[in-house]
């Protein structure tokens, strides 16, 4: 009888190891388990944030292509306006040089009591022209 309550032994000995193999294996297998879970959800969590990141960046995108669009249009406004402006300039330039306001500006210097020199160094003219403009209103 020994033999065979050795058998038992080393049989129940066995079936008790691999019971506690079969444990670790189960415990392993539910840490692996919520290991994969977590990895899953932050591969989710990641996920989001690259749709929000893509989000983010297509709204970027269309902002700036409005500001773009804004930027063209006030680019195109103010060449219109530059060139308004220079043609004012050009029409300006030509009212200042114009005879009549010569005439009008010696008229009233000589109502100042100004003298023909001043009134010719102050306007660009010589002595003479100031002083033929002064004669013709005399008359």
């Amino acid at each position: 009888m020994s033999l065979s309550l050795a058998l038992l032994f080393v049989v129940s000995l066995a079936e008790i190891l691999l019971l506690v193999v079969v444990l670790c294996f189960f415990r392993r297998l539910r840490k692996t388990e919520a290991l994969l879970n977590k990895l899953q959800q932050n591969q989710a969590e990641f996920l989001r944030k690259l749709h929000f990141n893509a989000e983010l960046e297509q709204e970027l995108v269309s902002s700036f292509e409005k500001r773009q669009a804004e930027l063209s249009d006030l680019d195109k406004k103010l060449g219109a306006r530059t060139a308004e402006l220079e043609a004012l300039m050009k029409q300006a330039g030509q009212v200042v040089r114009s005879p009549r306001l010569f005439r009008e500006i010696v008229l009233q210097g000589r109502e100042q009591g100004r003298s023909a020199k001043e009134m010719a160094l102050s306007l660009g003219l010589s002595v003479d022209e100031v002083e033929l403009i002064l004669e013709q209103a005399k008359t």
